[in-house]
């Protein structure tokens, strides 16, 4: 990993800064990956981030639930080439509807990556929440219609070609790790559901509460993390942001005003970015793939962690009644 003193020297070509002010720790990486911190510069900027990634051999590499096998580290050097490139050649397509942080600087070699980041804190988003009311959820809604909009029908090159981190094809260990059931006999028939959908846009593919980052106001968000973009349909991101913050009560409730929340925003974004597309057939094609979207997180939980808090009456309901469906189909 990169020394202070080196990234000192960076970030001096790049900003003109002759010295860091303070070095702020904000987190370190799933499973010691690396870390992201914040510098305080004596110029402007005055402060950004940045996020380093030091890849460990698979041997040593930790993992919170016990998952530090081979197909785990493979999955996350995957992640960072997949970050590495969405910063590249996707990200300054987002716009304001949609905001993230301005990429300064990247440098990629062999066990290690670097990237340089507007800091999102002074740039107008310094909240960072857990829970949200029904209100705080529609403005990362919104965000969400807003980028599903932007790169609606666009192929995910040099992404994941399935966006999500608990998709089907990288998750086989936990899948073998699931009980008997029938969920688990057909999860490869939900996967091919959800994949062969005709309307396909980029998921961000880790969309819960604690990848948003909010204004004081509450009435913006901006968006990070994006290891695990890629394609998709967009109820995988409306699923996993729903279980990231509400309760099964809450989302019970709060289910229908949702899903019209989304999709009126949607179908507004669309417009704007004179998307030609036939609106009807998306929402009712999409309406239809958000049980399908549980059933497949579900999945994903039964094998990882199957006391998981997100199994909770409502996801295994959607499961259920995926499940049911797809036994009177035969």
């Amino acid at each position: 990993m990169p020394s202070i003193s080196r990234i000192q020297q960076q970030l001096s070509k790049l900003f003109n800064c002759q010295e860091i002010l303070k070095v702020e720790e904000i987190q370190s990486l799933w499973s010691d990956y690396g870390s992201i911190r914040r510098f305080h510069l004596g110029t402007k900027p005055k402060s950004i981030i940045v996020k380093e990634i030091q890849l460990p051999s698979q041997k040593g590499a930790s993992h919170p639930r016990g998952w530090n096998t081979r197909a785990s580290h493979r999955r996350k050097l995957r992640s960072y080439e997949v970050e590495w490139k969405w910063y590249q050649e996707y990200a300054a397509r987002c716009g304001p509807a949609c905001p993230i942080a301005e990429c300064y600087y990247s440098q990629s070699e062999p066990g290690s990556q670097v990237l340089v980041l507007e800091d999102l804190d002074a740039a107008g988003f310094p909240l960072r929440l857990e829970q949200l009311e029904l209100e705080g959820l529609k403005v990362c809604l919104e965000w969400l219609a807003h980028f599903h909009a932007t790169f609606l029908h666009e192929k995910p090159k040099g992404l994941w070609e399935i966006g999500t981190y608990w998709h089907l094809a990288t998750r086989q260990e936990e899948w073998e790790a699931m009980e008997a059931s029938f969920l688990k006999d057909q999860a490869a028939l939900i996967d091919q559901k959800l994949n062969g959908a005709k309307y396909q846009t980029l998921v961000h593919g880790d969309a819960k509460v604690a990848n948003f980052c909010f204004s004081e106001s509450l009435e913006k968000v901006a968006a990070v993390d994006f290891q695990y973009v890629g394609g998709g349909c967009g109820m995988k991101d409306v699923i996993y942001l729903m279980s990231s913050c509400l309760t099964a009560e809450e989302c019970e409730k709060h289910e229908k005003e949702i899903l019209d929340f989304y999709f009126d925003r949607l179908e507004q974004a669309l417009s704007k970015n004179i998307k030609s597309v036939n609106f009807s057939a998306l929402e009712h094609e999409w309406r239809g793939l958000y049980p399908f979207a549980w059933a497949d997180f579900v999945r994903f939980l039964k094998g990882w962690a199957p006391e998981h808090e997100k199994l909770n009456f409502y996801s295994e309901n959607q499961a259920k009644q995926i499940s049911s469906l797809l036994k009177k189909q035969g």
